[in-house]
């Protein structure tokens, strides 16, 4: 069958009327598009993390700045997922999902032109809108394409994705920062994209009914604001004491914050809709996204710290120990998948959510001379847990969301997700910076230096209380998902 063929075996939706399910070749044809879309937003994800020391000597970039080339494109990311996804309701899941891979391209092209400090923060910004048209419509896309017995397996090979792209991300970012130059870590993802949107084009249908929806502007104002108020001050503090500036963006941003919570309770389309959190297992798993992101993102900085500046590795040496992990999460998914559509999500996510905390544990106890293959085989053993809770989560997310819905649940779902991974870097830096120098825990944790031997007991130290302090939040979001039990089962019989 060709492509054309498929695609025309897949109508759209008729106004006001629910499709049916399309065919299997067609829905195998929409999940491998899917799948790459989130390959590319992953691999983007961990190349950049490599390239860092690099794009900060070679751009003159200030060592307390450098980290917004990841945390702005996060942010941008976090605060436009309820809104593209609504605009997918609106016009078409899959007419956004290409657009996103359009201006990803873009911004890609235009971070491997960067000039300068606040070129490079801004065209990752642009980079980010893209990221969360892909990211937020992609959910909704395998919920369009697939019933609902069969979503659980569909995103555990979106995991499979995540986990490949990342893998990528490290190996490639390793190699072209190495060997070749920072700028090419973006300059990949233009042919790359080009050949996906050609494909995808081609492939994918808009099956969803289209809804009529608002742009919540004052929502998305309040809720960006504060954001980035809390984070600003919370950033500044890992590289200088607290005064009345930092301590103003922060009560600033919590105030707008507040403010955000009370304009959506009012708001006829909230960005928001906390709607959706009366629909039975909704918050638990909105929450245990969120606290598994807070708990989880960090980890990967917080390794890198330990390799690259208690260990001397280089980035290259460090990263590829950690290889092994996305391997074996990415085959996990789709088997974790599998048993969230046949035995319900609770099972397969709470477990992954409690190796997790185990694993968090085994972290807190490196030292000196833990032996480098303990570290591959405990972050083996964590992207188990990982495999097995997010496809069994978004599962659970989009089983539970109203058919008309799926755009603002899947944007809703990645909202929380990406709260957690942008507040999870500043909450470990803060811990791990009590030990030892700001100045020095910061240029460590970005790649720009090495540990001092005099700073060693002190930095393993702090790496510890990160990393138990990430344990309590994982352990939080385990007992939230175990929650859900209840509600889960009876859903499952509807």
């Amino acid at each position: 069958m060709t492509i054309d063929t498929a695609r025309n075996q897949a109508p759209p939706a008729a106004h006001g009327k629910r499709p049916e399910m399309p065919s299997a070749r067609y829905a195998g044809l929409a999940l491998l598009v899917v799948v790459v879309g989130v390959l590319i937003t992953a691999v983007d994800t961990t190349i950049v993390v490599l390239a860092l020391p690099e794009i900060q000597r070679s751009l003159h970039v200030g060592l307390a700045s450098v980290i917004w080339v990841i945390i702005g494109y996060l942010l941008v990311i976090t605060l436009l997922s309820t809104q593209v996804g609504r605009l997918g309701d609106m016009f078409g899941r899959v007419r956004m999902y290409e657009a996103g891979f359009v201006i990803f391209v873009v911004g890609s092209l235009a971070c491997a032109l960067s000039f300068s400090e606040l070129s490079m923060i801004a065209f990752r910004v642009i980079q980010g809108v893209g990221g969360a048209l892909i990211t937020a419509n992609s959910g909704a896309v395998i919920a369009d394409t697939f019933p609902k017995e069969q979503r659980g397996r569909a995103y555990g090979f979106n995991a499979i994705g995540w986990n490949t792209g990342a893998v990528l991300g490290v190996l490639l970012g390793g190699v072209i920062v190495t060997y070749i130059s920072w700028r090419w870590v973006f300059w990949i993802n233009v042919p790359i994209g080009i050949a996906a949107v050609a494909v995808a084009t081609r492939v994918l249908v808009d099956r969803g009914e289209r809804q009529r929806r608002r742009l919540d502007v004052w929502g998305m104002l309040t809720l960006g604001l504060g954001l980035f108020g809390v984070l600003w001050a919370m950033v500044k503090l890992t590289s200088q004491s607290l005064d009345t500036t930092i301590a103003g963006y922060f009560v600033g941003g919590v105030v707008l914050l507040v403010a955000c919570w009370l304009i959506e309770r009012f708001q006829q389309e909230p960005m928001l809709d906390l709607r959706l959190f009366r629909v039975p297992t909704m918050t638990p798993s909105l929450l245990a996204a969120s606290f598994q992101s807070l708990a989880n993102f960090a980890v990967l900085f917080l390794l890198l710290m330990y390799l690259q500046g208690a260990r001397h590795l280089s980035p290259i040496h460090a990263s590829l120990l950690l290889v092994p992990g996305y391997v074996v999460g990415g085959v996990v998914g789709p088997f974790a998948g599998r048993l969230a559509d046949r035995r319900g999500a609770v099972l397969p996510a709470t477990a992954g959510l409690g190796i997790q905390v185990l694993v968090l544990l085994a972290y807190a106890q490196l030292g000196f001379r833990t032996p480098l293959w303990v570290v591959m085989l405990v972050y083996a053993v964590g992207a188990v847990g990982a495999g097995s809770f997010f496809p069994s989560n978004n599962a659970a997310v989009m089983k539970a969301a109203p058919g008309g819905a799926f755009g603002i649940a899947s944007g809703l779902l990645r909202t929380f997700a990406n709260v957690g991974m942008v507040f999870s870097f500043a909450v470990a830096i803060l811990i791990a910076s009590q030990s030892i120098s700001k100045h020095e825990a910061f240029a460590i944790f970005v790649g720009a230096t090495t540990l001092r031997a005099s700073a060693g007991a002190g930095f393993i130290s702090a790496i510890h209380a990160a990393f138990y302090s990430s344990t309590s939040l994982m352990l939080i979001a385990a007992i939230l998902s175990a929650t859900r039990a209840g509600p889960l089962q009876r859903l499952r019989r509807v």
